[in-house]
């Protein structure tokens, strides 16, 4: 956190709360002088405002949900939501949506209007009375590029695309980047990053200078006959396994099953070194679905829980 912090101080990070889905953790980013949050889903910024944290939240997603929109408004936080289409600048509108951001595609294939499209859209917004506080792009398709150099100059030439649709629309806010790209990406007024704060296996293989910190806690629960393998009480209900399986030191993880995962001997060793009910500490490849599948995270030192928060900002 403390790199980060002094990478992109206040306003210049946008913590993304998809990843941590904590308003514990939300507390202590805003400690550290970070108010502005990201949210990928309506039930985060419910949650983020119970929890008081109002005073500048984005949805950085598309929806059409009018109705809980309209909730957000009768809440009194200051709520920006993202739009790349009539149909959701239309939504904002019906809701009450005060501000929003112009939402541009710069290479990922998901959400975004096109280039073409921006200034049809900004007038729309306009028309609807919706004040346009920017514009947001993000180089998702960028941010596991192995090579710095050339993950530097991809990003420069997606955020080319998003300085044409600035030019266009006008505003403060330029929306952009995330966890593989906080320190490249100097277009940007404001980077949506959140994975930096615990790392995963997948983003370990860049160049970063944050540290692996989020294990889920499993067990051995069994042994073959011939410890050829252990099996662990962990599996794909518990891990996120979209960027592959978890890692666990000394152990190769061979496969894994719903409530299971198999862990074969390093290479060289013909046995597991493992017994039954020892605790496996198991680092998942994607760390924003693996907080999700849980109710708490427990804050560490050595062996001692000196921390616990609670997981809230969970469902949709």
């Amino acid at each position: 956190m403390e790199t980060m912090t002094a990478e992109r101080p206040g306003s210049s990070l946008r913590p993304h709360v998809k990843a941590f889905k904590s308003t514990a953790i939300a507390s202590v980013l805003e400690e550290n002088g970070h108010s502005s949050f990201c949210c990928a889903t309506i039930r985060e910024i419910e949650g983020m405002i119970e929890a008081g944290h109002k005073s500048d939240l984005l949805l950085a997603n598309e929806t059409l949900d009018a109705s809980r929109l309209g909730s957000l408004v009768e809440s009194g936080a200051r709520v920006t939501v993202a739009v790349d289409s009539e149909a959701t600048v239309k939504v904002a509108a019906e809701a009450g949506i005060k501000e929003v951001l112009i939402d541009v595609n710069v290479g990922l294939p998901r959400c975004g209007c096109s280039l073409s499209e921006v200034e049809d859209l900004a007038t729309l917004a306009k028309r609807h009375r919706l004040g346009i506080r920017g514009v947001m792009g993000y180089e998702g398709h960028l941010m596991f590029t192995a090579d710095k150099q050339e993950r530097s100059m991809e990003v420069n030439k997606a955020m080319e695309i998003l300085s044409q649709a600035h030019s266009i629309v006008g505003g403060d806010v330029i929306s952009a980047g995330g966890t593989g790209t906080f320190d490249i990406n100097k277009f940007a007024t404001e980077i949506q990053a959140g994975s930096y704060l615990f790392m995963d296996t997948r983003y370990a293989q860049i160049e970063l200078p944050f540290r692996e910190c989020l294990s889920v806690v499993s067990n051995v629960i069994s042994i073959e006959h011939d410890r050829k393998w252990a099996v662990t009480n962990a599996g794909v209900k518990a891990i996120g396994m979209d960027y592959g399986k978890p890692k666990v030191e000394g152990s190769i993880v061979a496969l894994c099953s719903d409530e299971h995962s198999t862990l074969f001997p390093p290479e060289g060793n013909e046995k597991t070194a493992l017994e039954i009910g020892d605790v496996v500490m198991m680092k998942p490849s994607h760390v924003d679905p693996t907080i999700a599948k849980h109710p708490r995270i427990l804050c560490m030192d050595g062996e001692y829980i000196i921390d616990e928060w609670p997981i809230d900002l969970r469902d949709w």
